[in-house]
């Protein structure tokens, strides 16, 4: 079922490609065949195979040999992985249709690797999948969760949301922008507490490594804009299939 479910997430993947590029040109992403970004020539089913065409096509354009950006089978492969965890992290016993952290998984992943390559690119959160992907939150939130359980997915929600805000208000957002609260609602709506306080500390943790990287390597300076998205997404993802095992590991620290 695993090896099943990782295909389906290829299949996922190649489509999550498609909606970016798409978004990234503006035009709509449900209707219209697929093309070659360089000579726009239609592709054929042979050029669609995720990861495989790929490296049957040593990453031209089979039309023009233009250059195919490595960006399309990562995005294949992650969504692959993620798709996995997400089953695997669920009861196996249970049913597609009757496994809560399936549907929610599968519903959510897609947005969150959408969001992490697009601001990784274009430092923007595109508003067209983080509202979206909190009203998925919100329904499922609703219908799945228990009134305890889903005073605290909206609490960490607003929670999260108010510390980014905070952040952007003291800075007038040279820090921290806009589609970054959007992003802190919708982890805390996913994760809820104590997995959101996992999500931001590894954010921001993975987020300080990494810049102090590119500057070490002169690759960005003190005062170059780095992307956040990225690193809240990355934060979410640990969260939500490692979260409970760090929690406990932490506390085992000082038991």
């Amino acid at each position: 079922m695993a090896i099943i479910v990782f295909i389906f997430g290829l299949i996922v993947g190649s489509f999550l490609n498609c909606v970016i590029y798409r978004l990234e040109q503006g035009s709509g992403f449900i209707k219209g065949r697929s093309f070659c970004p360089h000579c726009k020539h239609k592709l054929g089913f042979l050029d669609l195979i995720p990861v495989f065409s790929f490296i049957w096509l040593k990453g031209r354009c089979r039309y023009c040999k233009g250059k195919i950006s490595i960006q399309y089978p990562l995005v294949e492969i992650s969504t692959g992985l993620l798709f996995v965890l997400n089953f695997l992290r669920s009861d196996p016993a249970q049913t597609f249709a009757g496994s809560d952290l399936l549907i929610s998984g599968f519903a959510t992943i897609p947005f969150l690797v959408i969001i992490f390559v697009y601001d990784l690119k274009h430092y923007i959160i595109p508003d067209k999948m983080v509202y979206p992907a909190i009203g998925i939150a919100l329904i499922y939130d609703f219908l799945r969760s228990d009134l305890p359980r889903r005073s605290d997915l909206f609490a960490s929600a607003f929670g999260a949301a108010a510390f980014f805000t905070a952040i952007v208000l003291l800075s007038r957002g040279k820090w921290m922008g806009a589609g970054d609260i959007k992003l802190a609602f919708l982890m805390g709506l996913m994760l809820g507490y104590p997995n959101i306080l996992v999500a931001l500390f590894l954010a921001f943790f993975i987020g300080a490594i990494m810049g102090a990287g590119l500057i070490i390597l002169g690759k960005k300076t003190m005062k170059s804009e780095v992307p956040f998205g990225p690193f809240l997404v990355l934060g979410t993802f640990i969260a939500l299939f490692w979260g409970k095992i760090i929690i406990n590991w932490y506390i085992s620290l000082y038991a």
